[in-house]
């Protein structure tokens, strides 16, 4: 059985099945900037394949695919012990439908066409639930980071974050007192494929260092970066 457990070490991974080239590309666009790392495949066997390798924190799933049915994927990965949370995008719109594809397994149902912002709620609910969570608010001292609107505040004063600063400093925030390699760090805000160069995470540490302050992110030289948790006095 392949248990589903979220790893706070690895960064938040979703993956899109949809083979509408378009429509894909669209919601493509919004995960990324909304600071999810995507994987897009567009066929039931490449759906299959990536929910069984495990390493999914959501999946987004249509039904209608070539050569393996959205439903069939969602079955077979059930049945397979896969319980990472799915959501169904579908055109099939009836009570019965919608019934089935929960009956399958499936977290959430979303009836195309849809608002993107909508999917993007649906998402967070998903992930507060997989992270135990039931805000979009991470609070860290006189830092509060919203995860629904995208900002950033220190001392109730707005910071303009670049998108990858924002990423990193979520994923430090969302693991206190855990140290994230550099690995880790580039795979979440750059995705499993693509290449940076060399001195691009340190950019973005410095930034945020210059935007805060030095002490927030700690360096653990060979492995990777760390924001410590607070004193205890400084917590109320």
């Amino acid at each position: 059985m392949t248990a589903f457990r979220y790893d706070i070490n690895r960064p938040m991974k979703v993956l899109l099945v949809e083979d509408d080239e378009l429509l894909g590309a669209g919601i493509l666009d919004a995960l990324e900037r909304a600071r999810y790392t995507v994987e897009w495949v567009r066929d039931g066997v490449q759906a299959l394949t990536a929910l069984r390798g495990g390493g999914i924190d959501i999946a987004v799933l249509d039904l209608g695919l070539p050569r393996l049915d959205g439903m069939d994927v969602l079955r077979r990965a059930r049945e397979a012990g896969v319980v990472t949370p799915v959501l169904v995008l579908s055109a099939r719109d009836t009570t019965a439908q919608r019934i089935g594809g929960l009956d399958a397994g499936a977290d959430d149902y979303l009836v195309k066409p849809f608002d993107l912002d909508e999917l993007l709620a649906r998402l967070r609910v998903l992930e507060r639930r997989t992270r135990g969570s039931v805000s979009n608010l991470i609070r860290y001292g006189h830092i509060a980071l919203d995860t629904s609107g995208l900002t950033v505040s220190h001392e109730e004063r707005p910071v303009e974050l670049q998108r990858r600063e924002f990423m990193v400093l979520r994923r430090l925030l969302e693991n206190i007192g855990h140290v994230m390699s550099r690995q880790q760090l580039v795979e979440n805000i750059y995705g499993w494929d693509s290449e940076l160069e060399s001195n691009a995470l340190d950019v973005h540490i410095h930034n945020l260092r210059k935007k805060f302050y030095p002490e927030l992110i700690r360096t653990v030289r060979g492995v990777g970066y760390v924001i410590d948790p607070l004193p205890v006095a400084r917590q109320d």
